[in-house]
């Protein structure tokens, strides 16, 4: 079996990091783009989002038929206090998290990638279609996190 869905997701581990270097705390906070997200409000969404993937993931992995519940994204950020939280511990903790979950997902033999949890919303999803997703989402919200960086005239490299 092809594994490099694994070596992209560990890959990615460090990108929030690196997308959030050279910011200050104003620059975080910022609104360059009206009636959508801060940066910071995207970092700690970013973090939450793994922290539910692995979660997921493991589920599939070491139980049957593993439960996968649906999350409100705008309900967690209107509830967990984003603003309070830190960025920089939000990239440390999707490094942290993609680097240990690569771990356990190398370790697991081909056939466990077909495993299946039942997502509360959108029905049976393998471990691959899984780790896909987490790879999808993070790029997804990056992109966004790059086009406000420009606005704010903070041009990453």
């Amino acid at each position: 079996m092809n594994r490099t869905f694994i070596d992209d997701y560990e890959k990615a581990a460090d990108r929030l990091t690196l997308s959030l270097r050279g910011l200050q705390r104003e620059d975080l906070l910022a609104f360059p783009v009206p009636g959508t997200w801060s940066i910071q409000q995207i970092a700690i969404h970013l973090a939450d989002s793994e922290l539910v993937f692995a979660d997921r993931i493991k589920r599939v992995i070491a139980e049957e038929n593993a439960s996968l519940l649906a999350w409100s994204e705008n309900r967690w950020l209107k509830h967990l206090s984003y603003d309070a939280q830190s960025a920089e511990d939000a990239g440390k903790l999707v490094e942290l998290t993609r680097r240990q979950t690569s771990r356990i997902l190398r370790a697991q033999p081909d056939e466990a990638f077909d495993r299946k949890g039942v997502h509360s919303e959108v029905g049976p999803l393998s471990l691959k279609d899984l780790i896909l997703k987490a790879n999808a989402h993070l790029d997804h919200h990056l992109k966004f996190l790059v086009d406000k960086r420009e606005k704010l005239g903070k041009i990453m490299w």
